[in-house]
């Protein structure tokens, strides 16, 4: 055999295979056999007998019933006993009759060939399954090499016949024969093995990937199903797994990721904005040959027009506005009366940010009427109309008395709670409409307003956090008062009085569930801190807050709602000291899952949230201020830390649709400003260098592109203000508008000085100093009016017709 082998390349079978029993071997001793196995024995050494003989009828003769004899005789004899047909067999067909070789045996034959394989005797433990099933593929195409002698890439009963003679395979104790790999596995019956089924023999995995496939992009509509097809083929191809962000999803109950399916398919039921991104399947075992799918989400347009109805005079400007939101972003155009409007070139038309404003220089009698945005994109339409009046306004007509009575005295004002009081203030004409003293008097109740506390001196009110629900009434929380007012927007009175578990000191207005979410600190020490829930918060009737089963809370966070995001159902909650964020149903109060952030070492101090991709950013506490933690991404789809939001620190912020992320870090005293795509992916971003420690900043609408902000940013310390542009980067900084309220005499957050955007078709914002109050253009990114004799006037609300 050896010098056969030598000149095709492949395996001296002579030197590797020494079965126990043959000529090198000392075989089993017949008084420790079975009578079986001494039967099984005298079989395989009549039939090797009989192999041996070469060309022509063997020496001892092979029965068509499957035993050999001694000679022609006794195969006569037999039949005529047995009365039965039993002839002599010629060739090599014998080896295949009566044959005891079961599957455990052709198991272990093929194990032992493995074993008995020099180069397979070089793996080492460490090795990967891929780089041991390279290996094993090797010695398997030598092995397939060497029995194939005619080279014709086919193994035949003949060839595996002459092999086992010539180099003695039968000599040993195992009750198969080479002959056995045709009879197991000859899959399609052709009486040959191909490379194909040598490989499927011997447990060889062959995996492949086209090249094309290795990124596969998928899109789909919000709201549908889909399914996610893993490209990677092959023979015996193990199971596949499915990755995002990193995070194995086979074995998570998820719910609305539930099935992966025979083929190793992932199913995605309901797909929202959250399962946006990237996801990668591999076979277990083989992660080094991965698909990556890329699943885009579209969105159909979904609009808001501002303001709905206005009456304006001849000769004044007036705006018409237009938000729309969606994936692909949406294209705007604008009818009138149902017909279409085309302002390029006319004086008295404008579309400004892309469409989204239509802006009519002057207006006259004519431009009365109904005005329609259509936002499109490749998935849907959507559209709304704006009402215009162009008259005298001594006519007084009902859409006149409208807008002019309603929509400014009950919307678009800004209400802000200060130690005086309350003060509405009209931003435009920085006009105060009505100022709400401290010792005015509930009419429910008939107690003042701001009753003195025990300790409190002077007598001033004292106000820690507000929410409007609806924009029909605003909840303020009385921390020294232990209580919540809720003021009526439309006779701007103070409506009821809710007690509250001691020390509220914040608020949420949870719109899905239309509910108040109240924190409380127990007292000033922040000992005994408690959730409570004021339900149907916008309902007219008198309210009571319900005490929730969480105890030591350090703080919540509840992900707002826009226009594609209009039901949010789960919270979490932080408790004291521990490196964990807590899922809460909404619903039902009840806690859903705990994520443990010990591997960070993180204890949470809070989170920010965007829905394109799903990621929650969280704050982690710092040792001191003068350093921050780097944030913490935790993937919305698996509820797993996914690790580091790079070197990103202190707090996030994220703007209403999601696509903007921006933190301050206090201790490199930096903005930084990462976008989120519609594919849901979150970019490395840029640093706006800022010298001031920021106190709190807000997200202001873009009057020259749809869809992008201004950044306006508080010092904690100082008089001056950030104004940064998103799109462009360009940033200025505004002095002088004195300084703030002094952190330590704004005991209920770390936000001594809010800034408070008026909505997203707003114009102006506020951000108090200590002794009064600046009103901001945000168009023209400075100061438009200060406010003065408000003091501390920390806690703002926007109430707008948006």
């Amino acid at each position: 055999m050896s010098g056969g082998d030598g000149e095709r390349g492949g395996p001296t079978f002579a030197s590797t295979l020494k079965f126990p029993g043959g000529p090198a071997g000392g075989g089993i001793a017949a008084g420790g056999a079975s009578a079986s196995s001494r039967s099984r024995r005298g079989r395989r050494r009549r039939r090797r007998a009989c192999a041996r003989t070469g060309a022509g009828p063997p020496s001892c003769p092979c029965g068509s019933d499957g035993r050999f004899y001694q000679n022609h005789c006794e195969v006569y004899r037999t039949a005529c006993l047995q009365k039965r047909r039993v002839h002599v067999v010629h060739g090599k067909d014998c080896f295949f009759k009566g044959d005891a070789c079961t599957m455990a045996d052709y198991n272990k034959l093929k194990s032992t060939l493995l074993d008995l394989q020099p180069r397979n005797r070089s793996s080492s433990p460490g090795q990967t399954q891929e780089k041991r099933m390279d290996q094993k593929r090797a010695v398997v195409d030598s092995m397939f090499k060497y029995l194939d002698v005619n080279g014709d890439g086919r193994l035949e009963s003949p060839e595996l016949a002459q092999i086992s003679t010539k180099d003695h395979l039968e000599d040993s104790v195992l009750e198969c024969s080479m002959q056995d790999l045709i009879r197991y596995d000859d899959y399609n019956s052709d009486g040959h093995l191909s490379l194909q089924e040598f490989y499927t023999a011997f447990q060889v995995i062959q995996l492949s990937l086209p090249e094309e496939k290795r990124v596969s992009v998928s899109t789909v509509t919000v709201g549908l199903s889909t399914v996610l097809s893993c490209g990677i083929q092959g023979t015996l191809r193990p199971p596949i797994i499915w990755r995002r962000s990193g995070i194995v999803l086979n074995f998570l109950d998820l719910e609305d990721i539930n099935d992966f399916g025979d083929d190793g398919s992932l199913y995605i039921t309901k797909v929202t904005t959250i399962h946006m991104g990237n996801y990668s399947c591999h076979a277990y075992g083989y992660e080094e040959l991965q698909q990556t799918h890329v699943l885009q989400v579209n969105v159909p347009p979904v609009i808001l027009v501002y303001p709905e109805t206005q009456a304006q005079e001849p000769g004044v400007a007036a705006s018409l506005h237009c938000y729309a939101d969606g994936i692909p972003s949406p294209r705007i155009l604008w009818l009138k009366n149902g017909m279409d409007l085309q302002p390029r070139g006319s004086k008295q038309l404008s579309l400004r940010a892309n469409g989204s404003e239509l802006h009519i220089g002057s207006v006259r009698y004519e431009d009365t009427g109904a005005y329609t945005c259509i936002a499109k994109n490749q998935v849907g339409v959507d559209e709304d109309i704006s009402s215009l009046f162009v008259e005298d306004s001594a006519k007084k007509t009902l859409a006149n008395i409208l807008w002019r009575e309603e929509g400014l005295s009950v919307g678009n004002l800004f209400y802000v709670f200060s130690d005086e009081g309350i003060t509405i203030l009209q931003p435009s004409e920085c006009e105060i409409r009505r100022r709400i003293k401290r010792t005015e008097r509930i009419l429910a109740s008939y107690e003042e307003m701001c009753p003195k506390a025990d300790g409190d001196a002077p007598h001033r009110c004292s106000w820690a956090s507000a929410v409007s629900v609806r924009d029909r009434y605003v909840y303020a929380a009385q921390p020294l008062q232990n209580r919540l007012l809720i003021i009526d927007t439309q006779a701007q009175r103070v409506a009821q009085v809710v007690q509250t578990d001691p020390v509220p000191v914040k608020l949420h207005y949870d719109k899905s569930h239309d509910q108040i979410w109240v924190l409380s600190w127990g007292d000033l020490r922040k000992s005994h801190p408690s959730l409570q829930v004021v339900s149907q918060a916008s309902v007219g009737e008198e309210h009571h807050v319900i005490r929730t089963q969480f105890r030591r809370v350090d703080d919540f966070f509840i992900p707002p709602t826009n226009l594609v995001i209009t039901h949010v159902r789960f919270g979490f909650i932080f408790l004291r000291s521990e490196p964990a964020v807590h899922k809460i149903d909404l619903e039902t109060f009840h806690r859903v899952k705990t994520i443990s952030l010990k591997n960070y070492s993180c204890v949470p101090a809070g989170m920010a949230y965007t829905h394109l991709g799903g990621f929650y950013f969280v704050q982690c506490r710092a040792a001191n201020r003068t350093s921050a933690e780097p944030q913490l991404l935790i993937d919305g789809v698996t509820d797993s830390v996914v690790g580091r939001n790079g070197d990103v620190a202190g707090r996030p912020h994220v703007s209403s649709d999601g696509r903007y992320v921006v933190t301050a870090d206090p201790g490199r005293r930096r903005v930084r400003v990462q976008a989120v795509s519609l594919q849901g992916a979150l970019q490395a971003g840029r640093d706006l260098e800022t010298a001031m420690r920021v106190s709190d900043l807000a997200f202001h609408p873009s009057f020259t592109e749809s869809n992008q902000y201004t950044v306006v940013a508080s010092s904690e310390t100082h008089g001056e203000l950030l104004f940064a542009d998103l799109s462009t980067g360009r940033s200025q900084v505004l002095e002088n508008l004195k300084d703030p309220v002094p952190s330590r005499s704004w005991p209920w957050s770390g936000t001594n000085r809010v800034v408070v955007s008026s909505g997203l078709f707003g114009q102006y914002l506020v951000t108090p100093a200590a002794r009064s109050l600046f009103v901001l253009d945000g168009k023209q990114s400075g100061p438009h009016c200060e406010v003065s004799d408000i003091e501390r006037g920390n806690t703002v609300v926007w109430v707008g017709e948006v």
